[in-house]
């Protein structure tokens, strides 16, 4: 695969963090965003840096127009070019639905899909003059079947995969690629109260997942020349 110049949003932790780890040693010019976690995204650049690779660490809260367009002319300013977004950045939050307030709904959408929409827009008007480039979305399974006490996050995650089809067709004869990704039962910090065992057993791999799992399909769809406008589920078989 030819080297990439990548930008990977909430990259200092989780999925995130395995992605830019696995396509930074594949060769690539990795743009690693973080929002709050700085000591969790210098620990990934040094840990790199070990190993004889470079990555980019860049502060910007996804959710702020303003913020993205810093991300992207520091981008451009450096490397000239952007080949790859993946839109990986969200939050999560556990609510009975008659308790959700309007702060929290407004909290989620912004993080979670707004941000998508915004980095999308503000990258996708370089891509264009390539006629070249590949958008790759983080969502979750419960964007297509729905998580009792988070319909704000499901919604939300949802809307990332209605987007992708939208903009798969949109850009498709401007040879951009946008896909998603839905994860199930993913070992993140995210999920670190969830009751694996109880989850396994809805699971027929019986089997948690891990942030590997999704960073080689991130891999796959980079290389990729003839997939678009698909949503990848990847859960063990959690839905079938």
């Amino acid at each position: 695969m030819s080297q990439k110049v990548v930008i990977v949003t909430g990259a200092s932790r989780g999925i995130g963090r395995e992605i830019a780890k696995t396509l930074a040693k594949d060769g690539n010019h990795v743009i690693a965003n973080y929002n709050q976690s700085s000591e969790a995204a210098l620990h990934l650049q040094n840990e790199l840096k070990e190993a004889g690779l470079d990555i980019d660490i860049f502060k910007c809260d996804v959710s702020k127009r303003q913020d993205v367009q810093n991300m992207i002319h520091f981008t451009i300013n450096k490397y000239g070019k952007i080949d790859v977004l993946i839109n990986n950045a969200g939050v999560d939050q556990t609510k009975l639905f008659t308790d959700i307030t309007d702060a929290d709904w407004n909290w989620i959408i912004q993080n979670n899909l707004y941000s998508v929409f915004c980095c999308s827009q503000e990258v996708i008007k370089y891509m264009l003059h390539e006629k070249s480039g590949c958008i790759i979305n983080i969502s979750s399974i419960f964007g297509r079947i729905g998580g009792s006490c988070e319909a704000h996050y499901s919604c939300s995650k949802a809307g990332i995969d209605g987007l992708t089809k939208s903009l798969a067709k949109e850009l498709a004869l401007s040879h951009i690629r946008v896909n998603s990704i839905a994860p199930g039962a993913i070992d993140t910090d995210m999920n670190k109260n969830v009751d694996y065992e109880e989850v396994k057993k809805e699971i027929p791999l019986a089997k948690i997942g891990t942030p590997n799992d999704i960073a080689k399909c991130v891999k796959w769809l980079m290389e990729d020349e003839y997939t678009t406008g698909q949503i990848i589920e990847i859960n063990g078989g959690w839905n079938m």
